[in-house]
């Protein structure tokens, strides 16, 4: 009589995670910084339909990568989740910290509970009044959290970014200066220029009114990179 099949817990978890982060490893990478006025977003991304950055609400932006489809179902709950809490409650209840939490849970559950896991990576970030109420969430493939302040990374290369900034960055920047040091740190790991017909730029600008949200054109893209 053959042997059931068994594989360990232990094994089963680890070989999801080495799917995941594969997956990830195929994608483009991203970074979110905070500036003067807010935080700037910066991914690679070469088409001008797929958007790896949105808006979710008012003060709130959404960044994904990996595989485009997962993410974006991840960004139309959480838009759907903000609009309903905004709408039961008050905008002022919908949080960045409770959109996180909830992809946290959609993320863990499926990484447990499914066969597949999901092979993305995705942040929430909020602008507050000032820097140092600013809010970014890094959430991770199975659930994880990270919790990161002035700057962060996602994609296959995180890690090799995250040191590039670590030795870079400075609080207070202007918009100009954020977008350059993005700009470079993509390109620290990249065997060829980028420009801005392959980077995706957005911002939360607490200046503007109500919607802090605002895509970088490519015509402005193209004049700050000049500069």
């Amino acid at each position: 009589m053959p042997l059931p099949f068994y594989v360990s817990p232990e094994q089963m978890m680890k070989d999801k995670a080495d799917y995941a982060r594969k997956g990830i490893a195929r994608g483009k990478s991203m970074v979110a910084l905070e500036y003067q006025d807010g935080i700037v977003l910066v991914a690679e991304n070469p088409s001008t339909t797929l958007h790896k950055l949105s808006e979710i609400y008012d003060h709130i932006a959404f960044a994904g990568v990996g595989k485009f489809s997962e993410f974006e179902n991840l960004r139309i709950a959480g838009v759907r989740h903000a609009d309903l809490k905004g709408y039961v409650y008050s905008r002022e209840d919908v949080t960045a910290k409770s959109l996180a939490n909830a992809y946290s849970q959609t993320l863990g559950n499926i990484f447990t509970q499914e066969l597949k896991p999901f092979e993305v990576e995705i942040m929430v970030a909020r602008v507050g009044e000032d820097n140092s109420s600013n809010e970014i969430y890094h959430i991770l493939y199975d659930g994880t959290i990270n919790d990161e302040k002035g700057y962060a990374a996602m994609g296959g290369q995180a890690d090799e970014i995250r040191r590039f900034l670590k030795n870079n960055y400075k609080e207070d920047m202007s918009l100009e200066e954020a977008i350059h040091l993005g700009t470079k740190a993509l390109v620290a790991l990249e065997d060829r220029p980028l420009d801005e017909n392959n980077l995706e730029v957005a911002i939360l600008d607490r200046r503007r009114e109500r919607r802090k949200f605002r895509r970088i054109s490519p015509e402005e893209l193209k004049e700050i990179l000049k500069s």
